[in-house]
């Protein structure tokens, strides 16, 4: 470590950061990542949204309105797409990037140049998504799944672009998963023991391995795609003796891990976030970390209960209904510690608590859902429909994004050196908040009573829900651009936030001034 800070005191005497367009191109300094990383997510999030806001604007009456059902399913597709690799993921590399190394007291990321590369490949990426829906024939139309046959026998020819933007995505994943695994292996502070680390940076330690794990069975599988649509293969295609489940198999192979991934930084975030503002510690830290662990663990045992409706074998549906329900233990575990952490706790509300405290509540909603869905006999009924949409944008906007969100409002006083404006931003919760239950909570009963997802069209009967949904769905989408504007005044100026603007947070990044200095640790703190 000393030798780290040493080198970084010899080569940088000149403590400012560099100015104008260079200094985002070549920048190596984590904060500066982590910025970019968090404002591209949230464009490809508003670039996302408004392609949900064309899909609810279709769904608002019954019938065919706006747009044709090819570019329906396009939007759909790229939607999903955009939400999952270019919103979610990027936000919580985004909050690694800014918060592991000074979580740990290291002075930058291990591998800075790569860290750099990592995010330049991301604009690149998602260019040649969106480009592929300008193409003959439209983009890709399949689902964000690309189920086969659908991605090879019956996909226009963006397939190929859709397919390449892919890899990038999944290559830019695995260099950030690397990053994170080395800097919390080799550059903690003196005293900083594995279980003395804050669980934002387990929880993302965690998720690194699961990248490195999943991606590359990603990358086989639009491969295979590629190879199946483009050069004669007939992995998927039963004529030649391949099999159209088997891609399920692989896909979900990643899909079901890749949905932790999604998850469980976003439980590192609630752990910092409700003991900070309960002012307690946080209840049962080790068997949060176990917990942790024991998720990422059983995600890997579980990917087919996507696929109970495929005609699987009925011992392995036994299975995978069993494990599925395992996993809701760990996670039970850790909804009870949030619990009794708040439990006789001095209680205040700011925003990043209500966003925290929304998280646990509709988050458990999602997982509720899941469980319904983890019983076979019962899911033969419910798969498809609009029930399995309301499940899991419970975890994904509840879940996910709303971690996001209390993230930002919990370290941007740290990012910016200014309080952000706490009227403003409850304003954007409880909009939030109200619009997001509208829009997701009334699916599950359209989906009950039989509405398939992902379609233009539906019977008359599920009117009236639809408007509401989309309603819902309007309003959530313009609540986030109070978001935009807290943000946007709180960068620009404001009151100047104190080193520790809560008075009950913990950790080392409290212990530096805010704004954080450009380089964090010259030399390492002493952990005790």
């Amino acid at each position: 470590m000393s030798t780290v800070a040493g080198e970084m005191d010899h080569h940088d005497h000149h403590h400012h950061a560099p100015s104008g367009i260079t200094r985002w191109l070549f920048t190596t300094n984590h904060k500066d990542i982590g910025s970019m990383y968090l404002w591209f997510s949230f464009i490809m999030f508003l670039v996302g949204g408004s392609m949900a806001m064309v899909i609810r604007a279709e769904l608002f009456q019954p019938g065919l309105q706006l747009v044709d059902p090819h570019f329906f399913n396009q939007m759909t597709t790229v939607h999903g797409l955009i939400m999952v690799f270019g919103a979610v993921m990027p936000a919580f590399t985004g909050l690694a990037n800014w918060m592991v190394p000074m979580m740990i007291g290291a002075p930058d990321m291990a591998l800075p140049r790569m860290n750099n590369w990592s995010f330049w490949i991301l604009p690149f990426a998602f260019a040649i998504l969106l480009a592929s829906l300008f193409m003959e024939g439209g983009g890709p139309a399949f689902g964000w799944t690309f189920y086969a046959p659908l991605s090879t026998t019956y996909s226009s020819d963006s397939t190929a672009l859709f397919v390449f933007s892919v890899h990038i995505m999944g290559i830019s994943s695995i260099m950030g998963a690397i990053n994170v695994i080395v800097t919390i292996m080799n550059m903690r502070a003196p005293g900083m023991t594995y279980m003395k680390m804050p669980l934002f940076v387990w929880t993302w330690f965690i998720t690194a391995f699961l990248l490195i794990a999943v991606m590359p069975v990603l990358a086989g599988a639009v491969t295979m795609v590629l190879t199946d649509k483009y050069f004669g293969t007939s992995f998927f295609d039963a004529a030649g003796g391949g099999d159209p489940v088997l891609f399920q198999h692989i896909f979900w192979f990643f899909g079901h891990p890749e949905v932790y991934i999604m998850i469980l930084p976003s439980f590192g975030i609630v752990s910092a976030i409700i003991p900070a503002f309960s002012r307690k510690k946080l209840f049962g830290y080790s068997s949060m970390v176990y917990a942790t662990a024991a998720i990422a663990g059983l995600s890997f045992l579980v990917w087919a209960h996507h696929m109970f409706t495929t005609g699987m074998p009925v011992a392995a549906e036994i299975f995978f209904m069993y494990a599925t329900m395992l996993i809701s233990v760990p996670t039970g575990v850790k909804v009870f510690n949030w619990v009794a952490t708040m439990w006789r706790g001095s209680i205040s509300f700011e925003t990043p608590m209500l966003f925290a405290l929304a998280f646990v509540i509709l988050f458990t909603i999602g997982g509720f859902s899941g469980l319904m869905l983890a019983i076979t006999p019962v899911d033969f009924q419910y798969h498809d429909t609009y029930f399995v949409v309301a499940h899991f944008h419970y975890v994904l906007v509840s879940g996910a994004i709303f971690s996001i969100m209390a993230a930002a409002y919990y370290w941007l006083p740290k990012w910016t050196g200014h309080m952000y404006d706490e009227t403003l931003a409850k304003w954007h919760f409880w909009c939030s908040l109200i619009s997001v239950n509208v829009l997701f909570f009334p699916m599950h009963f359209a989906g009950l009573a039989g509405m398939p997802r992902r379609i233009p069209d539906y019977s008359l009967q599920f009117a009236d829900i639809n408007q509401i949904v989309s309603i819902g769905g309007f309003a959530f989408g313009l609540s986030q651009l109070i978001f935009l504007a807290v943000v946007i005044k709180c960068v620009r100026g404001g009151e100047k936030a104190p080193a520790k603007p809560w008075d009950g947070a913990e950790g080392l990044e409290w212990t530096v001034p805010s704004p954080a200095p450009y380089h964090t640790f010259e030399t390492p703190p002493e952990v005790k």
